[in-house]
């Protein structure tokens, strides 16, 4: 097992990786940009490096100050946490070359699942099903039209490098295709500095339904069942939830043990989440992601499994404990992104919490870094906490989770708090009547007060 892990994150995925290091007795380097020298994982860890100015491209994105910290400290693991350089092939590579262990993917999956096209045949050909649409990059308009005819509209252009909703146009027919294409190389190109694009059948109303895998060198593989992400403004996750309402217990276990095959086919290693949309009784793949997952809390409630110890012990070597025959899912759990943004105008709020109070009492669980007196910057994602409740069905931990949201206090700074409370008394959300485009068609609904 590692001796010392070393951080390369912040906020309270950084506070998640400490804990589980701690109750492992690993000793823990936090790394840090100039304005987080006051994150609580930083007070917490038993060694702390400054790695740049406050820009990420100068510290969390920063390859060389990260690996000169994990050198002077004598960390033998580095963990890369969620974003940054979680999903960076050079990255990982770079720590294997150094003699220091990578806690992810290997570089060879991080590069094949970071381009949407390669990935998306690849998981075709391990018998993983994919919506209609090109085979690989889309060079002219001319093609897009003959792609589109033969899919079916509206279509849907995507960036091969992208993700977050960045890179993506619809065009609901062929008056629409040139437009859209030419948007999404823009877009493409700007925030992912390749505008190579696809493009597949649009789908009119989704869920989002994601499947966590673990998977240890020794080609053992497990799932931990399905979590809901369909709530979301932008392609941002809001709200998570498993199980969802939509999937019988049989279609559970049918794309689990898809996935789960197609995993072992591909010899892959570490933590991983397989992202779908589904819409009439069926599953199409869109993206791998190759790291932990923010919504990893809620699996871990229903499954009992500690993912983040689990990535820890595969990265050393060592096997999975359970097999998918141990593992059981328990009860209902639902996740609320509570973001330091105004809750009507989504606008960033950084600034001094002022007063703070969270919820508590049994299957309320909150995953945060931040403290009465703590600035939040300017510089970085909005997530400020995540609070997840788990009772022993979903209007069980609906209602739990409307009482921990009332006892939530973060004053200061505006939060989406407000927006949450509104939607777990919404009537289409507690009827789990909802898509991929509820909550933007709903939020002026929501807004007025329901």
């Amino acid at each position: 097992m590692f001796k010392k892990v070393l951080i390369a994150n912040r906020g309270d995925v950084a506070i998640r990786v400490l804990r589980a290091c701690r109750e492992m007795g690993i000793k823990t380097v936090a790394v840090h940009s100039l304005v987080d020298a006051s994150l609580m994982h930083v007070k917490l860890a038993d060694e702390s490096v400054c790695i740049g100015s406050n820009k990420s491209s100068d510290s969390y994105l920063n390859i060389s100050a990260i690996l000169s910290a994990a050198e002077l400290t004598g960390a033998d693991a580095i963990h890369p946490g969620v974003g940054f350089l979680s999903e960076n092939a050079k990255f990982a590579e770079m720590v294997a070359g150094h003699g220091i262990a990578f806690i992810g993917s290997s570089p060879e999956h991080l590069t094949m699942m970071g381009d949407k096209i390669l990935a998306k045949q690849t998981m075709a050909n391990l018998g993983i099903p994919v919506v209609k649409g090109s085979d690989g990059e889309v060079k002219s308009i001319e093609e897009a039209k003959a792609i589109a005819d033969e899919a079916g509209y509206p279509v849907l252009f995507k960036a091969a490098s992208g993700g977050g909703g960045k890179g993506m146009k619809v065009a609901n027919s062929p008056d629409e295709i040139e437009n859209a294409f030419r948007m999404a190389k823009v877009e493409a190109k700007a925030n992912f500095g390749d505008d190579c694009v696809y493009m597949e059948r649009y789908l009119a109303h989704p869920r989002h339904i994601e499947i966590q895998i673990i998977a240890d060198a020794y080609g053992n593989v497990v799932h931990l069942g399905e979590r809901d992400c369909s709530i979301q403004r932008n392609h941002q996750k809001l709200l998570e939830e498993t199980p969802s309402v939509v999937l019988s217990p049989e279609k559970r276990n049918e794309i689990g043990e898809i996935v789960r095959q197609a995993i072992k086919k591909l010899g892959y290693v570490g933590v991983g989440t397989l992202e779908f949309l589904y819409e009439n009784g069926e599953f199409f793949f869109m993206e791998m992601n190759t790291r932990l997952q923010v919504e990893h809390g809620i699996s871990e409630e229903i499954t009992g499994i500690d993912i983040v110890k689990e990535q820890i012990r595969i990265a050393a070597g060592e096997k999975l404990f359970v097999k998918q025959k141990d593992i059981h899912f328990n009860g209902h759990a639902i996740e609320f992104r509570i973001n330091a943004e105004n809750p009507e105008s989504f606008c960033p709020s950084p600034g001094k919490i002022e007063e703070l109070h969270f919820p508590g009492g049994n299957g309320v669980r909150v995953d945060s870094h931040i403290y009465r007196n703590y600035v939040v910057p300017p510089y970085y994602d909005s997530l400020v906490a995540k609070i997840i409740v788990h009772a022993k069905n979903r209007e069980e931990c609906l209602a739990k989770a409307r009482g921990a949201l009332e006892e939530l206090v973060i004053e200061g700074i505006f939060t989406t708090t407000d927006l949450h409370k509104r939607l777990v008394r919404d009537k289409d959300i507690l009827a789990g009547k909802f898509d991929i485009h509820w909550l933007e068609n709903n939020l002026e609904h929501l807004n007025n007060g329901g």
